[in-house]
C-alpha cells in the first residue's frame, strides 16, 4: 500500500495573493529612489569645471532632455 504524501497548499483559500518580502527588498530601491530624486532636485548645487567642455555639453544634454 503506497504511503500518502503530505503537501502544503501556499495559496490561500480566498483567491487573494500573500507575497512575502524581506526588508531590504523594500528599503533598498526607496532608498536608490530617494538619492537619484537629490541628484536630480539639486543640480543648481553642483558646479562643472571649465575645462572639460564635452561634459559640461553632455549634462546640458542630459538637463534639457530631463526637463522636457
Amino acid at each position: 500500500m503506497p504511503a500518502r504524501t503530505h503537501t502544503r497548499t501556499t495559496h490561500p483559500a480566498t483567491g487573494s495573493v500573500e507575497v512575502r518580502l524581506p526588508w531590504w527588498a523594500i528599503a533598498l530601491p526607496a532608498l536608490a529612489f530617494a538619492a537619484l530624486l537629490l541628484l536630480i532636485v539639486g543640480p543648481g548645487e553642483a558646479h562643472a569645471d571649465a575645462t572639460a567642455p564635452a561634459v559640461n555639453r553632455l549634462l546640458e544634454r542630459i538637463t534639457a532632455l530631463v526637463t522636457r
